[in-house]
């Protein structure tokens, strides 16, 4: 512009020093296989970096070190590693901080899912570890299915109910069949000691029969 004054425009000598070292920086970003950005070119040797103009040349000024790649720029995630960590203390979740609706953010599916896994593993176990039969599984099983079961713990009544039960039927069954048993052997030694009956009273008849 022509209202600049004469100091701020460059004069001869600082032009002949600024010289343009794009073609080296391009080349050198080639050979050490990163952005132009990267490339440090070392302030003081401009006039030997300038002479460069081939990839074997850059290869010698990085040799010299007056050509170097920048270090990898620290993207630290202290801060967000100690936010997290907040987070799983219960900080920094309260309704301000909730974008989705409840649904949205732990949806009802995923809890029915996770719910199902815990109890359909529980029943894998005990019928594998023969706690429980495959009927008492397979009717468990479908229960689960039908939301009958609200968690293990649930879970877990249902199946020492439902064995309790069958030992308490098991028990009236074979207290049954014990007094089945007990009746029938009575019955059978009524019927034996009435038949001997019988036959002494026939045996005596029949010695009785001659001496008349």
């Amino acid at each position: 512009s022509r209202f600049c004054s004469l100091r701020d425009s460059p004069t001869q000598l600082e032009v002949a020093i600024m010289v343009s070292l794009k073609l080296q920086k391009r080349l050198a970003s080639s050979v050490l296989k990163c952005g132009r950005g990267k490339v440090w070119l070392d302030p003081n040797e401009t006039n030997e970096i300038s002479m460069a103009n081939s990839r074997q040349n850059i290869r010698k000024l990085i040799k010299d070190g007056f050509v170097i790649k920048k270090p990898q720029v620290v993207h630290s995630r202290s801060r967000v590693m100690r936010h997290l960590d907040a987070k799983r203390k219960g900080r920094h979740t309260g309704y301000g901080k909730r974008k989705g609706t409840a649904g949205a953010r732990l949806p009802m599916k995923v809890l029915w899912m996770r719910r199902m896994r815990v109890l359909r593993r529980l029943l894998r176990k005990y019928r594998e570890a023969k706690k429980i039969d495959k009927h008492l599984y397979h009717s468990l099983y479908m229960g689960a299915k039908g939301n009958q079961f609200k968690n293990k713990r649930v879970l877990m009544e249902a199946i020492h109910k439902e064995k309790a039960e069958k030992l308490r039927l098991k028990a009236l069954t074979d207290q049954a069949e014990a007094r089945k048993a007990k009746a029938k052997a009575k019955t059978e030694r009524k019927t034996k000691r009435k038949t001997e009956q019988d036959e002494m009273a026939r045996e005596l008849d029949a010695q009785e029969e001659p001496k008349a």
